[in-house]
């Protein structure tokens, strides 16, 4: 059936018409947004039993106790169970046989007055969906696209009256719960980039699926897995890292599929400049590559990803089918290297036209927001047709990109590793195994060979 969309106003007086629902909201950074609908619509004395914002760092600390970031899950978890808790001591004995109590919470960095910072968030609330019953948790990191402070504020305010109106009328059919999020907004808004739900209404539910469901609705451009299987935000497991990362099918994964990453791995951690830095190891799954008839069967899903994870990687899939876009999503949250492991046929993709006709500047401009940081490609050979194989030096690439293969394989040198002393060759050659990989000397051109006729 369809669902029906309600507008922020109706949902929110639809909630505080309920006298069932009641509890707190304590909101830290662009304002008290959510509680102010409640209040806005009418009728809130009886929802809310409590409305507070603890700014001040040494407040929060004495409320919620001690943390390393203030902007994290780890304050919102701590926000969510002390108000909850409170809630339940103060109120279950009076009114809990007949009241769904509820915390809803929040821990944003909105637009400063002096701007710069990402504007990113996290949000969460904790209810019951029955009188005295174990309370479910939903929680979700975003970030605020819009460029005016206000404009972020009105965003999270509905972002938050969606999340408390969903949590009581969608729980029981979760991928509708993750549309409804969005209602009132557009991606161009808001990118809500990690989502987790928990508890008793929720039991059997693999939090997976609702991230691919995230990607597949394009609320989010990337979902990302640690190796125990859990949903990572990004910015917390890509942050400051060297990202080391293959992309393919892996349907199933291959001893070839290994053997690529093992090899780029021996050149990436020997490199100096990775030297004492943290390393992410990522396996990269395209929406396109999970795509069978134009749908995604959630069972192959889960079955790759957890293949992969069994190895100790983490896990990607992304709306990003353009490397460029890929790579500028990495430079957000790292600047150390950054090393995408492909094999020869992705490379004579890479220098497909048609994959770069909505940009002005066509391959040119690609490739130059491809290695506008520091990014290297770690080629893997293959064999040709003949039987010969087929490496960086004697790849047949498309008519006219012969000058710009030549400038990348000799002179596309990171600023990064020049001003360290070690300058390397966007395209670091790897060793076919039993046979040695051939080094072009400094300075000398190799043109690749046409395509034969």
């Amino acid at each position: 059936m369809a669902r029906e969309i309600l507008t922020t106003h109706q949902k929110a007086l639809n909630v505080n018409l309920d006298p069932r629902k009641y509890g707190t909201f304590a909101e830290i950074g662009a304002g008290q947004e959510v509680a102010r609908w409640f209040f806005r619509v009418g009728a809130a004395a009886g929802t809310i039993a409590k409305s507070m914002s603890a700014y001040d760092m040494t407040f929060s600390d004495a409320i919620y106790g001690p943390c390393q970031r203030y902007v994290s899950q780890e304050r919102l978890e701590q926000m969510l169970h002390h108000e909850f808790d409170l809630l339940i001591e103060r109120l279950n004995e009076k009114r809990g046989g007949e009241t769904t109590f509820f915390t809803f919470s929040d821990t944003v960095r909105a637009r400063g007055f002096k701007g710069g910072d990402e504007c990113h968030g996290w949000l969460g609330i904790r209810y019951q969906l029955h009188p005295r019953s174990a309370p479910n948790q939903l929680i979700l990191h975003v970030r605020m696209l819009d460029k005016e402070n206000l404009q972020q504020q009105e965003a999270l305010g509905i972002l938050g009256v969606n999340m408390v109106y969903g949590a009581f009328h969608y729980s029981n059919g979760p991928y509708a719960l993750v549309e409804s999020l969005l209602d009132g907004l557009s991606p161009e808004r808001i990118e809500i980039d990690m989502l987790r739900v928990s508890g008793p209404d929720f039991a059997g539910l693999d939090n997976r699926l609702l991230s691919l469901h995230l990607v597949k609705l394009r609320l989010a451009q990337v979902a990302l897995f640690g190796p125990d299987g859990s949903s990572l935000q990004p910015s917390e497991a890509l942050y400051k890292k060297a990202i080391l990362l293959e992309r393919g099918n892996f349907r199933p994964i291959t001893r070839v599929n290994l053997d690529m990453l093992a090899k780029a791995r021996e050149q990436f951690y020997a490199d100096p400049i990775n030297k004492e830095k943290k390393v992410i190891e990522i396996l990269e799954i395209t929406m396109n590559n999970l795509l069978n008839q134009g749908q995604v069967d959630p069972n192959d899903f889960l079955e790759r990803v957890d293949v992969l994870s069994s190895l100790g990687k983490t896990v990607m899939i992304s709306n990003y089918a353009e490397f460029y876009k890929l790579s500028a999503f990495l430079n957000r949250y790292t600047k150390e290297l950054i090393g995408i492991v492909l094999g020869i046929p992705l490379l004579r993709e890479l220098f497909n036209e048609e994959y770069y006709a909505e940009l002005p500047g066509g391959t040119l401009e690609a490739f130059g927001r491809l290695f506008r940081n520091l990014l290297r490609l770690y080629v893997y050979p293959g064999m040709g047709h003949n039987g010969e194989v087929v490496g960086i030096d004697n790849i047949r690439l498309p008519e006219g990109v012969g000058d710009l293969y030549r400038h990348l394989l000799n002179n596309a040198i990171s600023r990064k590793s020049a001003r360290s002393g070690s300058p390397t060759s966007s395209f670091p050659r790897m060793r076919w195994p039993g046979r040695s990989a051939r080094a072009i000397p400094r300075g000398r051109s190799t043109s690749p060979p046409r395509w034969r006729s």
